[in-house]
């Protein structure tokens, strides 16, 4: 009985590490002991532990998330991650909108963000097809909302399908303000919806300047649709954790890559 609290320890640090494999992507020994205060030789043991459950893959040094590209977080699963991370690329993004513009929003836990900083902007056309921004902007500010409509899909609080396509494809924007759960150099931006590619694919070719929001936890992933080349976004806004090599090979595409510090 002694050694309870112990095994009920480690099976809580086993679950608090899949959680954050999931999360980064990948992750090394020397992070995880200095985050648990445990020994190398603990956290080697634990990593095996959970290979052989399926959760992690051991990787030289560390482990990496052995999850499909098909999986995707939801609204409610993503909403509570790196929150200080979303905040300061929205904040910084928020630097480019000017009065009389017109945007769209891609719909997203750092383009909500960004929403929240539109107080106070004259004259400002925001087009989205996010219910959650759509409301918020509605209640909290006078900005013009333009919402493209159609089936909701359900627990990722937007529109998808043709109906909210054919709307977009009708208008034009000074600014888009999109996303990924993809993003690297080689294969491009990406997410594991065709729905939302379709959606995604429409707005790039609807905006003369194309802003990609984005943690760092997203670079060098790649997700199971490609909808853009690197070479489509004309400013890139991360977080100071980005890959070093990402952000000059994504530089050499022609894109300004801003890393904001957290």
């Amino acid at each position: 009985m002694a050694k309870q609290p112990d095994s009920m320890f480690a099976q809580v640090r086993k679950q608090a590490i899949t959680e954050i494999v999931i999360q980064k992507g990948n992750v090394t020994v020397g992070e995880l002991c200095e985050r648990f205060g445990v020994s190398p030789a603990t956290i080697r043991n634990d990593l095996r532990d959970l290979e052989v459950a399926g959760a992690i893959e051991r990787t030289h040094g560390g482990a990496m998330s052995c999850q499909k590209p098909l999986y995707e977080l939801n609204t409610y699963q993503k909403e509570d991650r790196y929150v200080p991370e979303k905040e300061a690329i929205a904040k910084t993004a928020a630097e480019f909108i000017q009065p009389g513009d017109a945007i769209a929003l891609d719909t997203g836990t750092t383009t909500f963000q960004l929403a929240k900083h539109l107080v106070g902007i004259d004259n400002l056309t925001v087009v989205t097809y996010d219910l959650e921004i759509a409301l918020w902007l509605e209640r909290n500010t006078n900005v013009s909302i333009i919402m493209a409509g159609g089936p909701v899909r359900r627990n990722f609080h937007c529109t998808v399908g043709m109906t909210a396509i054919n709307m977009i494809s009708n208008l034009r924007v000074d600014k888009l303000f999109t996303a990924a759960n993809g993003i690297s150099v080689k294969h491009g931006l990406s997410t594991p919806s065709m729905e939302m590619s379709n959606i995604k694919t429409v707005l790039l070719d609807k905006a003369d300047r194309v802003f990609l929001l984005s943690d760092s936890s997203k670079i060098n992933r790649d997700a199971f649709v490609v909808f853009a080349p690197i070479s489509k976004v004309d400013v890139m806004i991360t977080d100071d954790k980005a890959n070093a090599e990402f952000v000059a090979a994504a530089t050499e595409e022609g894109v300004h890559v801003i890393c904001v510090h957290v």
